[in-house]
């Protein structure tokens, strides 16, 4: 459904191995115990929904979340799910259960309604808003990414002493100090000499990034580009087809693990708002460019980022080259949305909401993320 909810899942655990030495970790997928029907159903439909008719989904998810009793196929999902999920618990035996997507809470909160053994349940937001599907009985604990949305979570009944506001879960690199931006073009093999917009397309590459970077051509700078496509393999080739179409230099890559180099040597983030990528941008210091945010969530992402300083946003492909040509012209404009998503950023919280777990769990044997 995404790699920034496993990214999440993965920064968590990190933390907890390297806060509480006696922690073990394990990140599981909840989609292998909730049948082949139900995963296809859930994660393929969602996807082309998105991608065919972003309308749909938006209705969808708008009234979605003003809802107030869950559909009767979801409470049948969460239902199978849990079902499914009793021997990993009963072999795990874990103190707590943490969940960055909204599914795996659904199933877990309605797992602790079954089995009276359920361990607590931690939902952590891996957006910069709240979705009626987070919102259960029986979760334990949120970690939220915003005051306002521990105010959203408070207004539909959650007792904001169950909510902490850590932020969401990244890497600690994307924070830490980084080289001097020559030695790490160097390093990247990136020009010196030129302007570097980084182009990314989410972990399942579903932004338009061969797109993005055809209307790049009409920028009258000295450009460099690097296009990551994700972990979406037929991305990649039709990303390195448009990069051989342009005049300026480009540099077309698949997933890498060392997104955050990439991030602290560019002058600009051409990107569609996922919560995971946002965060790492704001804890990067790098100001961001939005295209093509997905409906729901990456449109409440982008209003934001957008409102907070930290990003512009490009509503139309043809506005792209203008509104980033601008941004590389105006080194104040930049240096004044660093700052902004510098007041935004929360690079700890992977290390909060690890300290969250930890206390909740009563620091005893093992975690599941």
């Amino acid at each position: 459904m995404g790699v920034g909810h496993v990214s999440a899942a993965n920064a968590v655990a990190a933390a907890l191995r390297d806060g509480a030495p006696y922690a073990q970790t394990t990140v599981v997928d909840s989609y292998e115990y909730a049948a082949l029907v139900v995963s296809r159903l859930v994660s393929n439909g969602y996807l082309r929904m998105v991608k065919s008719i972003p309308q749909l989904y938006r209705y969808i998810y708008t009234r979605a979340e003003r809802a107030t009793e869950i559909g009767r196929f979801r409470t049948w999902a969460h239902q199978f799910t849990a079902t499914n999920l009793r021997p990993l618990m009963l072999r795990q035996r874990p103190d707590v259960v943490v969940c960055t997507h909204a599914f795996p809470c659904g199933a877990m909160a309605e797992y602790k309604s079954l089995y009276a053994d359920a361990p607590p349940v931690v939902a952590i937001v891996t957006d910069y808003a709240v979705h009626g599907f987070w919102i259960h009985e029986n979760v334990d604990h949120y970690v939220v990414a915003t005051d306002a949305m521990r105010d959203a979570l408070a207004a539909r009944g959650v007792d904001r002493r169950d909510v902490s506001v850590s932020g969401i879960p990244i890497r600690p690199e994307f924070g830490a100090p980084a080289p001097p931006r020559e030695l790490l073009r160097d390093r990247l093999h990136l020009p010196r000499d030129r302007y570097v917009a980084l182009m990314m397309g989410g972990g399942l590459g579903m932004a338009p990034v061969e797109r993005m970077l055809g209307a790049l051509k009409a920028i009258a700078l000295p450009l460099a580009a690097v296009a990551i496509a994700g972990r979406n393999a037929r991305i990649v080739p039709r990303v390195s087809a448009a990069a051989e179409s342009v005049a300026y230099p480009v540099r077309a890559l698949g997933f890498v693990e060392n997104v955050y180099d990439y991030m602290h040597a560019a002058d600009v983030l051409v990107t569609k708002p996922g919560g995971l990528t946002a965060a790492e941008a704001l804890a990067a210091g790098i100001p961001m460019v939005l295209c093509k945010p997905l409906p729901g969530q990456e449109e409440r992402n982008a209003r934001f980022l957008v409102e907070g300083g930290a990003a512009v946003r490009s509503r139309h492909l043809r506005d792209l080259p203008a509104i980033v040509e601008r941004l590389l012209r105006d080194p104040d404009k930049r240096d004044q949305m660093i700052a902004s998503g510098r007041a935004l950023a929360r690079p700890n919280a992977a290390r909060d909401a690890a300290g969250t777990i930890v206390r909740l769990a009563g620091r005893r044997g093992d975690v599941v993320a």
